[in-house]
């Protein structure tokens, strides 16, 4: 029974001629029809030879020596400075971001903030107090905003003044139309 399906394997498989002749008289025509142009390579000019002549400065391949340059900044006379004499108030270890006016009251015809910091501490304060970082004093407590005038520094030794506000802020479902 195997002889059988050897024998007709094999019949099969030599029946099987492939017909290809059409195939291969249209791949002769497109051939011959084909003209194939290559462009010739352009022509390259020849460069004149580098000659290097900076054997004597510092490789590109190094990193590059540390030169100390002294910078001599002018002594700026009469510019406005703070006073660093002076002892620090407590506000003044906060920035303003972190401080928030959440109160007002007047006593003896003098005007007071309440001024909370981020670290739920309370604090009292009125005009010519000191707050922030940047050597920020209160010029007035009005309608429940603080008026301050900050000193910041310029990068010179001198510092410039910035006047700022910090408001009392409402809380959420506070409305002013009562």
């Amino acid at each position: 029974m195997r002889l059988v399906y050897v024998i007709f394997a094999a019949l099969v498989l030599a029946a099987c001629q492939p017909q290809t002749a059409d195939l291969q008289t249209y791949v002769a025509q497109v051939k011959q029809n084909t003209q194939v142009s290559i462009e010739p390579y352009p022509e390259f000019k020849t460069m004149p030879a580098f000659k290097y002549e900076a054997k004597d400065l510092r490789s590109p391949f190094q990193r590059p020596r540390n030169l100390v340059v002294e910078q001599v900044a002018e002594a700026k006379v009469n510019c406005l400075q703070p006073n660093f004499g002076r002892n620090k108030e407590a506000l003044e270890q906060y920035g303003l971001d972190a401080l928030s006016v959440i109160g007002e009251f007047t006593t003896n015809g003098n005007q007071y903030a309440l001024i909370q910091a981020n670290d739920n501490s309370l604090h009292k304060v009125k005009a010519g107090n000191y707050i922030g970082l940047f050597f920020g004093m209160i010029d007035r407590v009005e309608s429940g905003t603080l008026y301050i005038t900050e000193m910041l520094p310029d990068g010179t030794g001198c510092w410039q003044i910035k006047k700022t506000t910090l408001n009392m802020s409402s809380k959420a479902g506070e409305t002013d139309n009562v």
